[in-house]
C-alpha cells in the first residue's frame, strides 16, 4: 500500500531533525574531511536548509543534533575507531561555543529551534533530551537530514524506531562516504526502517500547511 506522505507529514504531529550540520563537521574545514567533500558534492546543505525553511513555514518544530567537546576533553572517551580518529585529528576542535561546533550557515538557524548538543555517543537519541521534547510536542513522525549514513543517520533511525515513531529521511537530504556505500545504505537499509521520499517531496507535503 503507498504511503500518503501528507498523512505521514502532518505538521501537528511532525518534526524535523538535523544530525551533526555543523561548521566543523560539513564545512570546508571539516575534521572529517571526506565527509565534507561528499556534502559538497551532492549540495547537501542547500537542499536541508529548503526543508528546513518550508517545516518552519509549517509550524514544524525544528532541532539540531549536534556534538561538542569540552577543551579538557571531559566526558568524551576514545572507545570506537570513530571517536579515536576525531581526537588525532588535526581538524577543528569542536568546542562547544566555537565557531567550528555552530551550525552551518546553510541551515539559517531560527530562534525557536531547539539545539542539543551532545558530549558523547553516536545518536541524536544517546541519553539526550531528544526524546522528551518530541514527546511533549505530541510528535509522531520525526524527519531526519545530515551526517553520516555510517554512522549517527542509522543509529538515529534505528532509536527512533525503537522508541515508535515514524521516520522519513530524504534520500537526498543525508549522505556519508564513500557515496556509493551511502546509496546502498539509504537503499538497502534505512528504507527498511523508514520512508524515504526526496527533499522536493516533504517541501511540497509542508506548503501551506501549518501546525
Amino acid at each position: 500500500m503507498p504511503i500518503d506522505l501528507n498523512a505521514l507529514l502532518d505538521p501537528a504531529t511532525t518534526a524535523v531533525a538535523t544530525i551533526e550540520c555543523q561548521r566543523g563537521v560539513v564545512g570546508a574545514a571539516g575534521a572529517l574531511s571526506a565527509l565534507a567533500e561528499a556534502v559538497r558534492e551532492v549540495g547537501l546543505l542547500p537542499r536541508i536548509g529548503r526543508v528546513l525553511a518550508a517545516a518552519r513555514a509549517a509550524g514544524v518544530p525544528v532541532l539540531h543534533g549536534t556534538v561538542v567537546r569540552r577543551p579538557d576533553g571531559g566526558g568524551s572517551t576514545s572507545n570506537c575507531r570513530l571517536f579515536a580518529a576525531a581526537r588525532k585529528s588535526k581538524g577543528p576542535r569542536m568546542i562547544a561555543g566555537s565557531e567550528p561546533a555552530l551550525l552551518a550557515p546553510e541551515l539559517g538557524q531560527a530562534e525557536d529551534d531547539y539545539v542539543l548538543p551532545r558530549h558523547h555517543g553516536v545518536s541524536l537519541f544517546h541519553d539526550g533530551e531528544l526524546d522528551s521534547i518530541l514527546r511533549s510536542l505530541g510528535v509522531k513522525t520525526v524527519v531526519l537530514l545530515g551526517v553520516s549514513v555510517n554512522v549517527a543517520v542509522t543509529g538515529t533511525a534505528i532509536e527512533a524506531v525503537n522508541r515508535g515513531y515514524q521516520v522519513v529521511v530524504p534520500r537526498d537530504g543525508v549522505t556519508g562516504v564513500p557515496l556509493e556505500y551511502a546509496r546502498a545504505v539509504i537503499e538497502n537499509t534505512l528504507a527498511m526502517l523508514a520512508t524515504v521520499p526526496s527533499c522536493d517531496d516533504v517541501v511540497a507535503a509542508f506548503a501551506g500547511r501549518t501546525r
